[in-house]
């Protein structure tokens, strides 16, 4: 399937501050704010050549926002839906990233072995990225959209199966990254014990004195180191409007570092002030 195949209606949205232009459903699951901080905060550099892997990409936000701001990694999208995918195919083509972005069909909860495009790369991957779905099958009232309840919802157990996935996909001290909602990390936690540690997590809240909503979590491959609890990351300032660093992610594809020294933390202080 091809773009000039989808069905469905598409908007294009810019994304970077432009740099990126992306198809998205018009009335499906459409990505936004988390899948751009997830690929700012991947700690990938020029110069390195990494091997990325954005797992359940959707129309391949966070791996066109790595490709974009990290000109030499090579990125691989991974999508079940076939739609989805093609729309990921037109955005790699549309943004000239055919070079170094690919994308492969393929559901990332069946065993391994079962994905006959995916088996071979395995323990390949220097970072591995997913901004899944958020909420549980069955939990909830689902979206009446069915691509837009896919996109929200998936069956229970399944995050255990895409931590598994990325395990698999990872080579030894390669490094996850992944965004979620703050009270499914202790789900996220247990799908990673075993698999990831040197764990560091990084709460996003929308506000000064806001319970945070989002976790940023990052984790590498095999390790033992403890897990850190970074300074909670305040997105808005006054009003509307975001704090300057998240501003710069957004508007300039600056990254996001999650151990930095930062101004905006959750209660207004610097993490290096004791």
């Amino acid at each position: 399937m091809d773009a000039a195949s989808v069905k469905m209606r598409t908007t294009e949205d810019a994304f970077l501050g432009g740099a990126l232009q992306v198809l998205q459903p018009q009335d499906g699951y459409r990505a936004g704010l988390d899948a751009v901080l997830l690929a700012a905060s991947a700690p990938i550099q020029e110069g390195y050549g990494s091997r990325v892997l954005d797992v359940g990409a959707g129309v391949g936000v966070v791996g066109l926002a790595v490709a974009r701001r990290v000109g030499d990694a090579g990125v691989t999208l991974v999508e079940r839906d076939p739609e989805l995918a093609a729309l990921a195919r037109a955005n790699v083509e549309h943004n000239d990233l055919t070079a170094r972005v690919r994308v492969i069909e393929g559901d990332v909860t069946r065993p391994l072995r079962e994905l006959s495009e995916l088996a071979p790369l395995a323990e390949s991957f220097d970072h591995v990225l997913a901004n899944p779905p958020f909420h549980t099958e069955g939990r909830g009232t689902a979206a009446g959209d069915a691509l837009k309840a896919a996109g929200h919802a998936m069956p229970e157990g399944s995050l255990d199966r895409w931590v598994r996935f990325m395990a698999a996909m990872a080579r030894p001290g390669g490094r996850l990254a992944l965004i979620h909602r703050a009270e499914a990390l202790v789900e996220v936690l247990d799908a990673l014990a075993g698999r990831f540690g040197e764990t560091v997590i990084l709460p996003l809240h929308a506000r000064t004195g806001d319970p945070a909503t989002r976790v940023l979590v990052h984790a590498v491959k095999g390790s033992r180191a403890p897990l850190q609890l970074q300074r909670g990351l305040v997105l808005h300032g006054g009003g509307n409007g975001f704090r300057a660093e998240i501003a710069a992610v957004l508007r300039d594809g600056a990254g996001l570092p999650l151990r930095a020294g930062r101004s905006d933390a959750a209660d207004g202080t610097p993490d290096d002030v004791p």
